[in-house]
């Protein structure tokens, strides 16, 4: 990894995997499997393009475009678009090598990979969007295809984006076929694909929880702090309610909204309307100073909530951005009593939070045992139903809601068990500490691409 460019956010997540691997008794038993990690962390390929489009005043504006097809082991290249300012190569390249794992860990036919462009939906209007997606898409559609490589959204990329896209790309292919997931239900779209990360990572949740407790507890009267405010935050704090949990935070890139006090929760009806206001990409500050919002509320700029929560706090569920929690917030949610960390965004711990989480496994009477899940596991959800929507796609079917649902459930309750299982199997704890989700998962899924690697002679 020395030799690379310095590309801050992949090296997080590359040394993050290798660190659990080395520190297991993996390369112990099967030391070829060395090679393969050197393999599996360089992307097949990296697409990079100009994106040339027009404002509404008619002048010329011009982005940046990626595609990292890095993993075609399972499956064709499967991973969202991202269109924000912040969009680079670095991150693309973290979030297509958690891909990679993430969707192994479903047990789908998909590989791994991840896109967008550094354009910033906010402030556009719709003609602005459109032909932006046009042009990004007239370059993207050499590239992708069903069999191929099947991006999806991700921040800054609704059912909208999705559209204009699938549009260009069905113009100039001359073809109808599932090359984009998040479509719209009426043309391809799967029921539950808006909301299935953010109820995937409270079902994954759901079973780190009865498994602590036995079969005793669930989320029944817990509080639950949720940082973000888009999809994932928003249908997995209406999951938490609906399964009778309390709901304390939520927030966005300006600042965090929590409750005033150590009673009450979110309702639904005020989590629509923080949707229906990030549906016009506003900020949740507007709700602040209205009076509904401000005698129940505070609005703290410029903060995240972990540290600004009144009371204790039994889950986390970061599920915003990566890098959202850091080592002294970490501190601070187990100050609070925090005992479940799942993340819904993409490696949302830094690193000295994880070491601070994995640290506090132990069990032992009197000891606060804390269970942490890596993105890569918690948050496969939405990707899993990606794939589902791939499948319903290339059968020319629509399943039900509570089908889709259903097949969900399941996923989200084989990846707990197949990363307790396989920390079981490779990192044998201390007496009284908890296994290691983040090893179990981290295993899981690259053992499963590297034996297929194998077999495909990608490295022998």
């Amino acid at each position: 990894m020395s030799n690379l460019p310095f590309e801050p956010e992949f090296e997080q997540a590359y040394k993050e995997l290798a660190s659990t691997l080395e520190n297991s008794t993996l390369f112990q038993k099967k030391p070829e499997y060395r090679k393969a990690l050197q393999v599996v962390s360089v992307p097949e390929r990296v697409i990079q393009f100009r994106v040339v489009w027009e404002d509404d005043k008619g002048q010329v504006q011009i982005n940046r475009g990626y595609r990292v097809q890095f993993n075609s082991a399972l499956g064709p290249y499967k991973g969202g678009l991202r269109f924000h300012p912040s969009v680079n190569l670095s991150i693309l390249k973290f979030l297509g090598f958690e891909q990679i794992f993430k969707n192994a860990l479903t047990g789908l036919n998909m590989g791994g990979g991840k896109g967008g462009s550094d354009f910033d939906p906010k402030g556009k209007s719709d003609n602005e969007i459109r032909r932006f997606c046009v042009s990004f898409m007239s370059e993207l559609c050499k590239h992708i295809g069903a069999d191929t490589d099947v991006p999806a959204g991700d921040i800054g990329v609704t059912g909208r984006e999705v559209g204009f896209m699938f549009g260009q790309y069905k113009k100039i292919r001359n073809q109808w076929e599932g090359v984009l997931t998040g479509k719209g239900g009426s043309w391809g779209g799967s029921l539950i694909r808006p909301e299935a990360t953010g109820y995937g990572v409270v079902y994954y949740t759901e079973h780190m929880i009865k498994h602590a407790s036995g079969g005793k507890e669930s989320f029944a009267g817990k509080r639950v702090a949720i940082s973000g405010s888009g999809n994932v935050a928003q249908y997995a704090a209406l999951k938490v309610i609906e399964l009778g949990g309390s709901v304390v935070s939520l927030s966005d890139s300006q600042g965090a909204l929590v409750l005033k006090g150590e009673e009450g929760s979110f309702t639904p009806e005020e989590i629509d309307t923080i949707a229906a206001i990030k549906v016009e990409r506003k900020q949740i500050s507007e709700l602040a100073t209205q009076a509904a919002f401000a005698s129940k509320f505070k609005y703290i700029p410029g903060a995240r909530p972990w540290t600004n929560i009144a009371g204790r706090i039994d889950v986390a569920l970061p599920s915003a951005t990566q890098n959202e929690v850091s080592g002294d917030e970490a501190k601070a949610l187990i100050a609070a009593g925090c005992k479940f960390i799942a993340e819904g965004s993409n490696m949302g711990s830094t690193q000295e939070a994880i070491d601070i989480f994995e640290a506090h496994r132990d069990a032992n009477p009197g000891a606060a045992a804390i269970w942490y899940a890596p993105g890569k596991a918690a948050n496969a959800g939405g990707v899993a139903v990606s794939g589902l929507e791939m499948a319903q796609n290339s059968a020319r079917v629509n399943w039900t809601r509570e089908e889709v649902d259903s097949r969900l459930k399941n996923i989200m309750e084989d990846c707990f068990n197949n990363g307790l299982a396989t920390a079981k199997e490779y990192v044998t704890p201390a007496e009284g500490v908890l296994p290691s989700l983040v090893a179990g998962s981290n295993i899981a899924g690259f053992t499963k691409v590297a034996e297929a690697m194998k077999d495909h002679g990608d490295w022998w």
